[in-house]
């Protein structure tokens, strides 16, 4: 290799002089082997290996964090849920251990070990027993926030019209309130358990002393309960109508008012008619005569069956057949009907025609569907009667 300085030792000569270099041996280049020319320090080598596992574990571990991840996810708020809530019921002494297992039992959640982690993190829950719905396989937090919520807090309207009769009360009633029995209800409703005021000794069924409204039924309601409230209810509207008068005010005991009461729900279509219904209901028990309330037949009857049928049926709903009241209200009365069983429109005054040519007293004894609104018509005699039916049918109101 040319030194770069001038060799002064020769007299400032411009010459320049060598200097040893090992890469100018060439006998020794050639012993050299392929990696020594290939030479790269060692501590960058050893540096370069220990990079390249760290990523490699780095990349484990992040891979493997990713999954525990995504599974925690789909532990906590599992796809396919099913969109209809499920009655989940918490029982007396019940922790959220003994919970996430049946809730895990009843699929609907996907992991009870996760459920019980994600609910000590979120601050736990105190359980209060009563009836749950729960949407299967839904967010945790959307369960442990039902759970959290008292059954007494939680509230569906339910509303039951009048003329309902009690299987319709237990249908309707269990369509909105799953925790509720269809069977129990009905059961409930006859075992003579639960009691009206207004119902007599021996008489055990409720037909007719719930009384029909919008009610608020709560998650920890039961059938026992619901009947309660619909039982009192009736009777705070009885005492506010003086039903316990009914004696007095027209001559029969607050139950059988309440049947006459429930006869005119299921008859009358428009307000007007309720009290003359009511005349000729009382007219009729006076005079000794049978009610032949066609709306009575079809009490307790298979859905469907002709009406002639439903005329040659013994029983002793059967007002064709027997005379007097049926054994108990065929529904659930309301007020209108209530007030209209305790003030019976008065009889038709003698200049009213249809009281020309009639026996006196002239009173209201038949009534027949005069238009296609549901309204009647009222006669005081059979022959009025019959001349009302035969319009009746031409204008296609009867068969």
């Amino acid at each position: 290799m040319i030194d770069p300085l001038l060799d002064k030792a020769n007299g400032g000569s411009t010459t320049r002089s060598w200097r040893e270099d090992k890469w100018d041996d060439v006998a020794a280049l050639g012993s050299l082997s392929e990696d020594d020319l290939d030479y790269e320090p060692p501590s960058f080598r050893q540096f370069s290996k220990i990079a390249v596992a760290a990523v490699a574990v780095v990349t484990v571990l992040l891979l493997a964090m990713g999954a525990v991840g995504l599974w925690y996810l789909h532990q906590v708020n599992p796809s396919g849920g099913g969109a209809v809530a499920i009655t989940f019921t918490v029982n007396e002494g019940d922790t959220v251990a003994s919970v996430s297992e049946r809730l895990l039992t009843e699929d609907l959640i996907t992991n009870a070990r996760v459920f019980r982690w994600y609910v000590a993190r979120k601050g736990g829950i105190e359980l209060v027993p009563g009836y749950y719905q729960i949407i299967p396989h839904d967010h945790f937090g959307n369960i442990r926030k039902r759970l959290a919520t008292p059954p007494s807090d939680t509230f569906t309207k339910v509303t039951f019209p009048e003329g309902f009769t009690l299987r319709q009360f237990a249908d309707r009633l269990a369509a909105n309130a799953p925790q509720i029995s269809v069977d129990r209800f009905n059961e409930a409703t006859v075992l003579g358990e639960l009691r009206s005021k207004f119902q007599p000794d021996g008489q055990n069924s409720l037909e007719g002393l719930l009384f029909p409204d919008t009610y608020q039924i709560s998650g920890n309601d039961t059938e026992e309960t619901v009947l309660q409230r619909m039982i009192a209810l009736m009777e705070r509207v009885g005492r506010q109508e003086l039903l316990a008068n009914s004696n007095a005010t027209v001559g029969v005991p607050p139950y059988k008012a309440l049947i006459i009461a429930s006869l005119i729900e299921r008859e009358a279509k428009v307000g007007e008619d309720r009290a003359k219904i009511s005349r000729v209901i009382h007219n009729r028990l006076a005079a000794g005569m049978k009610l032949q309330i066609d709306a009575t037949l079809y009490y307790g009857a298979v859905e469907g069956t002709p009406f002639t049928e439903l005329k040659a049926l013994d029983t002793p709903y059967n007002t064709y057949l027997y005379k007097g009241l049926p054994p108990t209200p065929i529904a659930a009365p309301g007020r209108a009907s209530i007030q209209a069983a305790l003030h019976p429109a008065p009889n038709p005054p003698a200049s009213d025609p249809i009281c020309k040519d009639t026996p006196k007293p002239c009173r209201y004894l038949f009534y027949v569907l005069a238009n296609s609104d549901g309204g009647h018509v009222f006669a005081a005699t059979l022959a009025q009667h019959e001349r009302n039916v035969e319009k009746a049918r031409e204008a296609g109101l009867l068969p």
